[in-house]
């Protein structure tokens, strides 16, 4: 009898805990920012200039890894080896930004075809950058930090908003490091694939060195 009237005090504490969390996905931690001007900035690159270097840190978290690979990227350091195509996007968390990125997951031969790497690019800091990342499970190409000095790279193509994020933009710069296509596209919606795979046919493949 003394063993069920210590067993009530338990039995009500259990009662009164919260339920268990339920799981967290991408889509919980999107925040809308509703729609917004398509467009604030001119770029400040065209095709035939010679793109601005930039060295910015980022990660790089493969599809199935455990943690992200941190190191430091230069743009320069493809130059003779890969075509890039930088992809500035707005903000981490975001909608369409949290579309586009896997979409490139999706389209890998795409860019593989025309030898190319993707430089993801927004202003967020690292530690952001990382959790949007894992949260989409990996990506097969880097991406990188434009926070400090914020937003300098977006800056120097012409791509920095008002209000400190940057454009929806591509850029596609060949293997001699000059730019061949370069496009603000509407913030509110994702780049057409088929221009960007266009520009890049316009490249060559691999043996086009």
């Amino acid at each position: 009898m003394r063993m069920r009237w210590r067993l009530i005090p338990l039995l009500l504490g259990l009662a009164l805990l919260p339920e268990p969390a339920r799981a967290i996905d991408l889509k919980d931690m999107i925040l809308d920012p509703g729609h917004l001007a398509p467009t604030e900035n001119s770029v400040a690159v065209h095709p035939g200039d010679m793109a601005p270097d930039f060295t910015l840190p980022g990660l790089l978290l493969l599809p199935g890894a455990n943690r992200a690979e941190q190191r430091t990227f230069r743009l320069s350091e493809y130059r003779g080896q890969k075509n890039v195509v930088l992809s500035f996007v707005p903000a981490a968390f975001t909608p369409v930004c949290s579309d586009q990125w896997p979409g490139y997951q999706l389209a890998q031969e795409i860019f593989e075809e025309a030898d190319a790497v993707i430089l993801g690019i927004s202003v967020d800091n690292l530690p952001s950058l990382n959790a949007w990342v894992t949260e989409m499970h990996g990506l097969w190409f880097p991406v990188l930090s434009d926070f400090w000095p914020h937003g300098a790279v977006a800056k120097a193509y012409g791509l920095l908003r008002a209000n400190g994020t940057a454009e929806r933009a591509i850029i596609i710069i060949d293997k001699q490091g000059v730019v061949r296509y370069a496009e603000i596209t509407d913030i509110n919606t994702r780049p057409d694939l088929g221009h960007i795979a266009a520009a890049l046919g316009k490249l060559g493949g691999p043996k086009a060195r």
